[in-house]
């Protein structure tokens, strides 16, 4: 995690507007073994990025329906960008290192 005090934000949306003006400009989707950038021309392995902002929100209505923000930087790439992930999708698609990796922020 950075070393700076990391806000808070009573949205998602408000989380994303504030990554973004720091320069986390790349949309990550979660894959199996790794993350790809929306333009699938970057494929991270978890050794390849590291979680510098991490923002965990709850459902208002539904404690179980959480989301979570993740900045994510790789300096082997030189990207700087965002995953946005529920809770509880990484079940069976998602491989145990990429779990580790998520999950220890």
């Amino acid at each position: 995690m950075s070393a700076l005090q990391q806000p808070y934000f009573e949205t998602v949306t408000e989380a994303l507007q504030w990554l973004n003006l720091q320069g986390f400009t790349e949309n990550f989707n979660l894959d199996t073994d790794c993350l790809r950038c929306n333009t699938n021309t970057i494929r991270m392995s978890p050794e390849e990025f590291k979680i510098e902002y991490l923002f965990r929100f709850e459902g208002d209505t539904d404690p179980g329906d959480e989301d979570i923000v993740y900045g994510i930087i790789s300096d082997i790439y030189n990207v700087k960008g965002v995953l946005t992930s529920a809770f509880g999708i990484y079940a069976d698609s998602v491989s145990a290192e990429m779990i580790k990796k998520l999950s220890t922020h």
